[in-house]
């Protein structure tokens, strides 16, 4: 394995400040993504597939952190609350990925770029290429690519051009033979067009804009080629919309995406043999600084290197894993379990993608579109895939003449285009389609559904930690639960009819709700366990933690002598270990196959709670983040079943046990890479202990389908 924790960059040799910077704790966080595709000891397309997300969240950074604070930086405001000033923030984010740059270079052009070759997959130069292997590819060209293609010369007719955010272009010099004029003019790579073209064989691929620069003179007949660079920018990608003044939030956001293709420039990558002539001009005509232009080997855009991953090589993938079935068969084989009994019965916990989203939360909603006995379906929907079950279903229960209302987030960065699309799908079955609430994002994960049964009704609830999101639950670590709880019921009701009407309630009987009683709730929960002292216990697995009120209670819940774990997946502004302020607190960070998302909360209950065998736990969509306490809508649920509280503690337990994927954050703010001892890969054993619950099951009821087990064996 290579070295993991050459730098971290939220690390200050002060630790008598009390925060750590966020933009350089998200630095450390890709870095941390970044070592897993240097990790030798990592199947090779893993590796490759790590450099993509690597590549993604470095452009997200971009386009939203980084925009945001050059445009403090334009209004003069804007200090930190680990008191960085703007410019300092923006030098420190500049050095650090330079650095992250360096590593990616190495990873990528000594290591993966020739095992790939090794195993018979090679990323070609075109000069490479033999004159047989060029004559295909040119026939390629003038089929396939040239038709797509419209070169743009600056002259005094012709300004300037767009350049459209993240793509990737050739920066060409051009001259007139005949009177020696010189121009520029920019070349657009199709974005439609995989960014690799492969080779007859398939297994040899080489990057389309150096097949579009190899015919440039069929670009710009007559003209002599002087040089061509490939670059990519960058641009402000946030939502701003002024929402007291839409009259209509759908067209306002429909329009602000429109705004936003022309966002300010915030970045330029460029070709490291690019003239100080184009450089220039690229600066000068983006409006950008030279600090913020970025050089470097290889392939400019590595998201293409999904191409590579998505090869049919499953020797150099992780062993594909086919998430169990959380649920009993029912009589019949194949036949679906009759889900609103098996809730009835208990409360289940489901953990994605250990278990499947398929045959749980989808099922759940699937069978109460069916269902002549279901009145009534609410559902939040934040993110959720293109060809999504979930839609599927409320459109056929409303086309059923069910009562069907969806609260569709609009603001959700990234996902704003398709959820208008899906919205007007929903709409047109006769779905009551609600668009959130003016300053707030609904980001909590809730569906109601409404069931006639007997003389009364039962209120079925799935409250999560996830998206409803076929395609991010494979991936992504996910817990929600499916409960007929009366007095949760009554509070998701009383949620809906927040979300939908004009309704205030905010004395939810069980709900922990964002803005209204989410925060003054986690404080009182963390000043209970520090008026334990030291029997108090905290144990919280999250995303992100950076609010500074948050984190003021944990330091005096530490000063108080209670044993606090924290288990952050990403940002952590919180700087633990520190003598007098902190020395209670340990923070680790997982990152692995999937991406930790589940947020869950444990709280003990004062002597002999060391171990988590009693306490209160807490599940839900928030993290421990200013926007998601007091500007979005969260609901965090309790959970109170003794055998899904064991679910939860072995789920912690589990993580804080890890020493395969887990980082430590020390008391400066650097992230170390734990030593290997007792090899224990977090992700791996609950990934057996699903097998193995499915397997007692089977033990247990000898009628259960053995297709339940086979589901969760890995496919080889």
């Amino acid at each position: 394995m290579t070295a993991l924790a050459e730098e971290s960059f939220a690390a200050d040799p002060s630790p008598g400040q009390h925060y750590l910077n966020r933009e350089l704790s998200t630095l450390d966080f890709n870095g941390r993504v970044l070592a897993l595709a240097q990790n030798r000891d990592m199947r090779l397309l893993e590796r490759v597939k790590f450099l993509a997300i690597f590549a993604t969240n470095m452009d997200e950074f971009f386009q939203v952190r980084v925009a945001g604070l050059m445009d403090q930086l334009a209004a003069g405001i804007g200090t930190a609350p680990d008191g960085l000033s703007v410019s300092d923030q923006l030098r420190a984010i500049r050095a650090g990925t330079e650095v992250l740059l360096e590593r990616r270079a190495r990873a990528f052009v000594e290591e993966v770029v020739p095992g790939l070759s090794a195993q018979g997959i090679d990323l070609c130069d075109w000069r490479s290429l033999g004159a047989d292997d060029r004559e295909w590819a040119s026939k390629v060209f003038h089929e396939r690519i040239f038709p797509v293609l419209t070169p743009l010369a600056v002259d005094p007719g012709h300004p300037f051009p767009y350049i459209s955010n993240l793509s990737l272009n050739l920066a060409v010099i051009v001259r007139d033979p005949s009177g020696g004029e010189r121009r520029f003019a920019r070349v657009k790579v199709p974005p439609l067009l995989p960014g690799l073209l492969a080779m007859p064989d398939g297994r040899r691929f080489v990057g389309l804009e150096q097949v579009i620069a190899a015919h440039l003179g069929d670009l710009f007949p007559g003209m002599d080629i002087e040089s061509y660079h490939p670059f990519r920018v960058t641009r402000n990608a946030d939502l701003t919309l002024e929402e007291e003044e839409a009259d209509d939030l759908l067209v306002a956001v429909e329009m602000e995406l429109r705004r936003r293709r022309f966002g300010r420039a915030v970045r330029l990558e460029v070709d490291a043999t690019m003239t100080d002539e184009v450089r220039t001009l690229l600066t000068r005509e983006l409006d950008l600084r030279p600090e913020d232009v970025y050089d470097g080997p290889g392939p400019l855009d590595h998201t293409a290197l999904w191409q590579i991953y998505q090869l049919d090589r499953p020797e150099l993938k992780d062993e594909p894993f086919v998430p169990v079935k959380p649920f009993r068969s029912g009589g019949a084989e194949g036949e679906a379990a009759d889900i609103f009994s098996a809730i009835r019965a208990n409360d289940i916990l489901v953990q994605h993608p250990y278990e499947s989203f398929a045959d749980s939360v989808e099922e759940f909603i699937d069978q109460a579109s069916r269902d002549p006995d279901v009145l009534a379906i609410k559902q939040t929907l934040y993110r959720t895939s293109g060809d999504s079950a979930i839609v599927r279903s409320l459109i056929r229960a409303a086309e059923r003449g069910k009562q069907v209302a969806a609260l569709v987030e609009l603001k959700a960065r990234g996902d704003e285009a398709a959820n208008i699309g899906f919205a007007r799908a929903l709409e047109r079955a006769g779905v009551h389609v609600v668009y959130g609430l003016v300053g707030l994002k609904t980001h909590s994960k809730i569906a109601l559904v409404v069931r006639q049964e007997g003389e009364g009704i039962t209120r079925y609830c799935h409250i999560g930690t996830g998206n409803y999101n076929a395609s991010t639950a494979r991936t992504y670590e996910d817990i929600g639960l499916l409960t007929a709880r009366p007095e949760l019921g009554a509070d998701l009701t009383d949620l809906f009819n927040y979300l939908t009407g004009y309704s205030r309630r905010v004395d939810y009987r069980r709900l922990l709700v964002a803005p209204s009683t989410l925060r003054p709730r986690m404080l009182d929960l963390i000043a209970e366990e520090a008026s334990f002292g030291p029997a108090g216990r905290i144990v919280w697995k999250l995303n992100n933690l950076v609010d500074p009120g948050i984190i003021d209670a944990l330091y005096q819940a530490s000063q108080a002598g209670v044993r606090i774990d924290l288990i952050v997946r990403a940002i952590c502004c919180l700087r633990p270990g520190v003598p007098g302020l902190s020395e209670g607190i340990r923070v680790r960070s997982l990152v692995g196959r999937w991406l930790e998302h589940s947020r869950i909360y444990y709280f003990g209950d004062g002597p002999g709670s060391d171990e988590m065998d009693s306490g209160r736990f807490y599940i839900g969509s928030a993290d421990m983040m200013e926007r998601n306490l007091d500007r979005r809508v969260e609901a965090v649920v309790p959970i109170e079943s003794t055998d899904l509280q064991g679910r939860l503690r072995e789920v912690l337990l589990t993580e804080l046990a890890d020493d395969v994927r887990a980082w430590a954050l020390s008391p400066d703010g650097a992230w170390q890479k734990l030593p290997v001892e007792a090899g224990i890969n977090a992700q791996q054993r609950l990934q057996d202990l699903a097998v193995a619950r499915v397997r007692r099951r089977l033990e247990s009821d000898p009628a259960v389908a053995v297709t339940e087990v086979v589901a969760g064996a890995p496919a080889r």
